[in-house]
């Protein structure tokens, strides 16, 4: 009848039935009694199960079969095998897959002749043979359960296949060890997943190190909605449309609809909405709108922009509006879509619809958007195509772009408004065609000549080369061309109009070729002009016939042409010419020797220090025999500066000579401020050195009157005893004379005692003004400020000469007069530094 009946024999009663379509001629229940197959008239095989009352077909079931054994493993509860009298048929049940519980054909093993099966276990079938005993067969789908490091990889990929279709995983794991191929743990993951094995196949994933998979996994594998978890794990295989259906099966069915936008299939998305969730439709239409736009579908895109439009949502209506407007535009409903986006508030949009304007030739809505967008360079491009200049001159004050300046600059120029030209020129940086306006249109030659000089234009030079040259200005020509690079079209017009001197000066501030200055050059050697013709012998480097052009030159007041010699024998460094140059300095070719200060210079240029010290002390003694301290003190400071800067050892005589005219030229300063013992001080000391000074008298005039003022009345007495001698009385001067005599006449013998500071080498108090320290026999630098020796706790430096001053006084002093009294440089106060630690200062000087 095709009626299969459950019997509990606990409760001794039916408790399940199940009638099938035909008659039922065979069954077969599994170990456990909770699933059956049957095999009914029609040949075909089915699975039933009980607990949900579900049949299950079996596929590819050949009408031959004459029983099924259902394996008997507990492990491995879901195979079974139908046979006939020549093949064994494995099948396995797969229950909780994703699409649901199916029965899948494994695979077919032959048997051998009259072999009848009685029990499978693990792969192993037993069969009884016609003589009564028992044989054993394994089936070609259990393969993998021998010794698997005997087979090769595709051997082993086969193997995965089976383990995978008979759900064996732990097996399947080994042989994706084996195998150390990415592509076989794939395969396993996605066969985990589609058994929903969440657990086994985070492990999987977490071996071949898919971080995402296995966070994605973690995240629901607590589910415990079937059909939920199963849509998951769906989506996660691709499996879309089997993935919506489970959605919508599930306990969320809401989450279909997230899949699809995630997904961006907004058409799906939007049937879904209008079923889950309509108040997302708004938001999906704009969505779906926006695909439909680039996929050039413009027509359903404005409707689905026009549905999105919520009246609630500003940013996401202005969105949408932004897309009608769009939309309209490419529609050919231009009007609206230009009303539409110049009532939005983005830029952008009008930018947008600008440019979709520009594309359909529309040029007067693009410009207007353009301008009402503030993209004026856009704006005053398209009102250029369409020929609308008095818009163009309007929107002139926004364009940055010097393209734009340069269309109307022309546009301008044709219609003669040179003044509006010229601007737009500048704007557009066309120099050249700024000055050919100045030159040829407006009459503003100073204007061009300005621009010239200020952009350095080539064309433009050229131009106003010309201009001069019509008006018959010669010089300027020759400026111009030259700045032009027209070097010998300069040259030409000065040699023709006897400019060259102009031609030279100009020449000589460019920097131009050798042959450019030897041309100069020789013209000024046939015109006898030896100052010019030696300067730009030089300057071509031809220094012999430099020399003697120099030489030859006549002499002016400040000897220009020895200096310029000087320079040609310092470049040359060539002994014939230094010892030329050297006699016609003595005399030699004269009779005449010239200025010692020109033979240091020499000595300087050629980089011979010693010869040139000797020389500044013959110098510095010369200007202090005349008067000239100042000039003899720089002189010899320039010179230990030098030195100083050559690490060349300073000569004693330099150094004293330096120190005492230094201590001189400090008197007036100290004076000035009233500072009487600072003054008499460096007197007396100035006074002990009287021989080195030609005019003895005055200072030691001074020097009696400063110490008499500061209260030195013995060292006032000592030096007005000097003057009394018979050489000096006469020349006293008369307004001091009978005092003077009267200290001589009453000496006063008190005189404080010099304050004393401690030697900065060895620490040994002598007074502040002695430079020479008793104990070490060092000679003591001195303090630029006030002549007293140096202390190692006051210690600063001038920053430009690096000479040394005592800190305290230095910074009094630069309060009124901001000046370096050695090398008369200005000093900020700010500049100045105090030195904690002065050793590299005290390395002793040992004269020549």
């Amino acid at each position: 009848t095709g009626v299969i009946r459950y019997f509990y024999i606990e409760d001794w009663q039916y408790v399940n039935e199940y009638r099938h379509p035909v008659s039922v001629r065979k069954i077969f229940p599994d170990p456990s009694g909770t699933r059956l197959a049957l095999i009914d008239d029609k040949s075909d095989g089915f699975v039933y199960c009980p607990a949900n009352d579900r049949l299950y077909e079996i596929p590819n079931f050949s009408p031959t079969i004459k029983g099924i054994l259902w394996e008997n493993w507990p492990m491995d509860r879901g195979v079974f095998v139908a046979f006939d009298d020549d093949k064994v048929y494995a099948y396995v049940f797969h229950k909780d897959a994703i699409q649901g519980s199916k029965i899948v054909l494994a695979g077919g093993t032959e048997v051998p002749f009259s072999h009848k099966p009685l029990l499978l276990y693990n792969g192993e079938l037993t069969c009884q043979t016609r003589s009564g005993k028992t044989n054993n067969i394994y089936l070609s789908t259990h393969s993998f359960l021998g010794n698997l490091k005997d087979f090769g990889p595709n051997e082993l990929t086969q193997m995965l296949a089976q383990t995978l279709m008979l759900k064996r995983f732990s097996e399947a794991w080994e042989l994706c060890r084996l195998l150390n191929d990415q592509s076989g743990w794939n395969e396993l993951a996605k066969a985990c997943l589609h058994h929903m094995e969440v657990d086994f196949a985070i492990r999987v994933y977490r071996t071949f190190g898919n971080a995402g998979m296995v966070m994605s996994l973690e995240q629901i594998k607590g589910i415990e909605d079937h059909n939920l978890l199963a849509g998951h794990l769906a989506m996660f295989t691709s499996d879309f449309n089997l993935a919506q259906d489970l959605y919508l099966a599930s306990s969320c069915p809401i989450a279909a609809l997230e899949m699809r936008k995630d997904l961006q299939h907004w058409d799906s998305a939007l049937q879904l909405a209008k079923r889950l969730a309509p108040d997302q439709i708004p938001f999906i239409s704009k969505e779906y709108a926006m695909q439909l736009e680039f996929m050039g579908d413009y027509v359903n895109a404005l409707a689905h922009y026009e549905k999105g439009i919520t009246g609630n949502n500003k940013e996401h209506d202005e969105a949408c509006l932004a897309g009608v407007a769009q939309m309209s535009i490419r529609m050919g409903d231009i009007r609206r879509g230009v009303n539409q986006a110049i009532k939005h508030p983005s830029r952008l949009l009008k930018r947008d619809c600008g440019a979709i304007l520009e594309s359909m030739k529309q040029f007067s809505e693009a410009a207007q958007l353009y301008e009402k967008g503030q993209y004026y360079d856009k704006a005053a491009s398209v009102y250029i195509r369409c020929k609308n200049w008095a818009k163009v001159g309007e929107l002139l004050p926004h364009v940055s772009s010097p393209k734009i300046h340069l269309q109307y600059a022309k546009a301008k120029e044709a219609d003669g408004r040179y003044k509006e030209a010229v601007l737009a020129y500048e704007h557009a940086k066309q120099w050249d065609s700024v000055i050919r306006l100045y030159l040829d249109h407006l009459n503003n030659p100073e204007k061009a000549v300005d621009v010239v000089r200020e952009t350095q234009s080539l064309e433009g030079a050229k131009m106003v080369a010309r201009f001069f040259l019509q008006l018959g200005d010669y010089g300027s020509a020759i400026q111009f061309l030259v700045m032009s690079k027209c070097n010998n079209e300069a040259f030409t017009l000065a040699q023709q109009h006897n400019k060259m001197e102009i031609y030279a000066d100009i020449i000589s501030s460019e920097s131009t070729s050798n042959e450019d200055y030897q041309s100069i050059a020789l013209y000024f050697e046939g015109e006898k002009k030896h100052f010019q013709a030696g300067k730009f012998f030089l300057l071509c480097g031809q220094y012999a016939r430099a020399l003697n052009h120099f030489i030859k030159s006549p002499s002016t007041e400040d000897n220009l042409a020895i200096e310029m010699a000087i320079e040609t024998v310092g470049r040359a460094k060539d002994e014939a010419l230094t010892n030329r140059l050297i006699d016609y300095l003595m005399g030699g070719s004269d009779g005449m020797p010239k200025d010692a200060k020109y033979l240091f210079r020499l000595y300087m240029a050629l980089k011979q220090y010693r010869e040139a010290a000797r020389t500044a002390i013959i110098i510095g003694r010369e200007e202090q025999r005349s008067g000239n301290y100042r000039n003899a003190h720089d002189v010899l400071f320039s010179m230990y500066s030098e030195l100083k800067t050559q690490r060349i050892k300073i000569p004693s005589e330099m150094a004293t000579n330096l120190m005492i005219l230094h201590s001189y030229i400090l008197v007036k300063a100290h004076v000035k401020r009233g500072n009487h013992m600072k003054g008499a001080r460096l007197l007396i000391r100035v006074a002990n050195n009287i021989s080195k000074f030609p005019y003895i008298v005055p200072i030691l005039t001074s020097t009696v009157i400063e110490c008499h003022k500061a209260g030195l009345k013995n060292s006032a007495f000592t030096f007005a005893a000097m003057l009394m001698r018979p050489e000096y009385r006469n020349k006293i001067d008369t307004k001091y004379k009978k005092k003077i005599e009267g200290m001589v006449r009453r000496p006063a013998a008190t005189e404080a005692e010099e304050p004393t500071t401690a030697c900065p080498y060895c620490g040994f108090q002598l007074p502040e003004c002695e430079l020479l320290c008793p104990s070490c026999k060092n000679n003591l630098p001195y303090c630029i400020a006030t002549g007293r020796h140096m202390v190692r706790d006051d210690w600063t430096v001038c920053p430009h000469c690096d000479f040394p001053a005592l800190y305290s006084e230095f910074k009094n002093m630069l309060q009124t007069e901001n000046i370096c009294p050695m090398c008369y440089k200005w000093i900020n106060i700010v500049n100045l530094k105090k030195i904690n630690d002065c050793t590299q200062y005290l390395k002793p000087e040992d004269g020549d």
